[in-house]
């Protein structure tokens, strides 16, 4: 599957959730924490055991690449195995956030468990690594009710450790990892990043995936633990907000999202998710006045011509339907969910050879195997002259 890289993530209101860095203070915020409010947490959460080579791990790097390591040299025979050879090569699936030890075994992850199972290898090899934010053409997408900003990290491989270098820094010349082809990534703008953000957006990643299932005492605990990590980490603020409002505890959510914007007065994540608890809470008054900056901010929201699209084609208005699914593309290109339904739209229209163009972009552009399946199913039926179903 090609298509979309997945980074760290924000939440905005109903179930909105963004994955992202955005600009940080130079100190923490306030968001309280209410542990008694949730069930005690099912699972340790360690730094440590983000990047811990696990056996298997170890072994191939005392087997499988063990020659190249000497005589290509560690850090490229390591990019080499991972890179060029693609032996190491993640197929790409945003359903979770894996670890080191967890990417390595499934074979697949999103580009935060790339770059996570290269900072491991690395680790172990004793090279240097430095991680990269790469500024992208804005990219949404919507899971289960909650909306996710993303944003996207790399990984520079160095040569050895040195004493006296800091962490992040890198001496001569470094060779990058990344799903985005290298003549995209030419184009963009790039921020270091350290590994304690690195830290937290994993973290702040697992809370939104967590978020998404519902499984809000676990999502808590991850939010939790991704702030304690990086105090100024305002994604993972934003995210602790969103468990807060999904659990009810809507006085705690509209501190979280007060403090975000004490910080950042223009965040409209966290502005959205703001609105909504004000709603939730009946101040009907007070949240006109946030969503009237909210249109000041952002005329046009996500998924507004998504939204639309869908509703056009539940009345079955497919030409409608057509132009809303048309209107979102052209603000995000590569979007699955976008041209899957376009697709039916064309079908319904009776446009079946454009209908098959837009199913395989959705097929080309997954990000799940679930997706990938659902898109490959529909895309055989339509080609054997079986009907197709909206839902």
């Amino acid at each position: 599957m090609a298509g979309r890289w997945v980074r760290g993530s924000w939440v905005v209101g109903l179930a909105l959730a963004l994955a992202g860095c955005a600009t940080t203070p130079n100190r923490g915020l306030d968001s309280r924490f209410n542990d008694a409010s949730f069930a005690p947490p099912e699972e340790a959460i360690r730094t440590e055991d983000i990047f811990a080579a696990s056996p298997a791990m170890q072994r191939y790097l005392e087997t499988e690449i063990a020659a190249e390591l000497v005589t290509k040299g560690k850090q490229k025979g390591l990019f080499d195995a991972m890179y060029e050879r693609g032996e190491l090569t993640l197929e790409y699936d945003s359903t979770m956030t894996r670890n080191a030890a967890q990417a390595f075994e499934a074979r697949s992850g999103n580009c935060l468990s790339l770059v996570i199972l290269t900072a491991a290898f690395a680790r172990e090899l004793d090279l240097a690594v430095h991680f990269q934010l790469v500024f992208l053409d804005e990219s949404w997408t919507r899971n289960n009710g909650l909306e996710v900003l993303n944003e996207h990290v790399n990984v520079t491989l160095g040569g050895p450790r040195r004493p006296g270098v800091r962490a992040g820094e890198l001496e001569g010349k470094g060779l990058t990892i990344d799903f985005v082809p290298a003549d995209e990534l030419a184009k963009r703008r790039t921020r270091v990043i350290s590994e304690q953000t690195l830290v937290s957006m994993y973290m702040n990643n697992r809370a939104t995936e967590l978020l998404a299932e519902r499984q809000l005492d676990r999502a808590y605990w991850w939010a939790r633990a991704a702030i304690v990590n990086q105090p100024n980490y305002l994604p993972a603020h934003n995210t602790l907000g969103v468990v807060y409002k999904q659990h009810g505890d809507l006085d705690d959510a509209l501190s979280v999202f007060d403090a975000i914007l004490a910080a950042e007065p223009d965040n409209f994540i966290s502005m959205s998710n703001k609105m909504l608890v004000l709603r939730s809470m009946g101040r009907r008054a007070d949240a006109a006045v946030v969503e009237a900056r909210l249109k000041q901010i952002r005329p046009v929201p996500p998924f507004h011509y998504f939204d639309l699209g869908v509703a056009a084609m539940r009345r079955d208005d497919f030409a409608e339907g057509k132009r809303m699914f048309t209107k979102a593309i052209h603000r995000d290109a590569f979007y699955d969910k976008f041209h899957f339904w376009l697709a039916l739209a064309h079908y319904h229209l009776g446009e079946l050879d454009e209908a098959r163009r837009q199913l395989k972009i959705a097929q080309d552009t997954s990000t799940t195997r679930s997706d990938h399946a659902l898109y490959t199913e529909t895309l055989a039926r339509l080609s054997s002259g079986q009907r197709v179903e909206m839902d």
